[in-house]
């Protein structure tokens, strides 16, 4: 099984895969400002509804949006991404464009690993200078 996550802005994406590709549940919803508290409790709900899966021991690589969208939604999601991916020992790629998850599955097809995946935001980041 493969999770895969799109943060980058409204809807939200979860998508969970058998190895070959074919998605078997997915759930989009308006996060929102809910993002960080609900992020991991769609998921678990998401793999609980799956009848092939017996939850977060059989998820066997990770797909995550890297960008461009939302500062906060990106770091909330691939902060996710990456923690399951490393907790679970399982690899993770991160991808974007149009056919994100596509080219997401080609790499883990291919045995990649990116190890940790860190976002593409699209813009330099609006940061406030200090006051001297």
């Amino acid at each position: 099984m493969i999770l895969a996550l799109k943060t980058s802005g409204d809807p939200t994406e979860i998508y969970i895969l058998d190895n070959t590709g074919k998605i078997i549940a997915e759930k989009k919803w308006d996060a929102g400002r809910t993002l960080a508290r609900d992020l991991l409790s769609e998921i678990e709900k998401l793999l609980a509804r799956t009848e092939l899966a017996k939850g977060w021991e059989d998820l066997t690589g990770v797909i995550v949006f890297r960008g461009p969208g939302s500062f906060t939604g990106l770091r909330i999601g691939i902060t996710v991404a990456n923690a399951i991916a490393y907790g679970r020992n399982i690899p993770i790629v991160g991808t974007n464009g149009d056919d994100w998850l596509a080219s997401g599955l080609k790499k883990l097809q291919k045995n990649q690993n990116n190890k940790i995946v860190l976002p593409e935001y699209g813009a330099p980041p609006n940061i406030t200078k200090p006051k001297k």
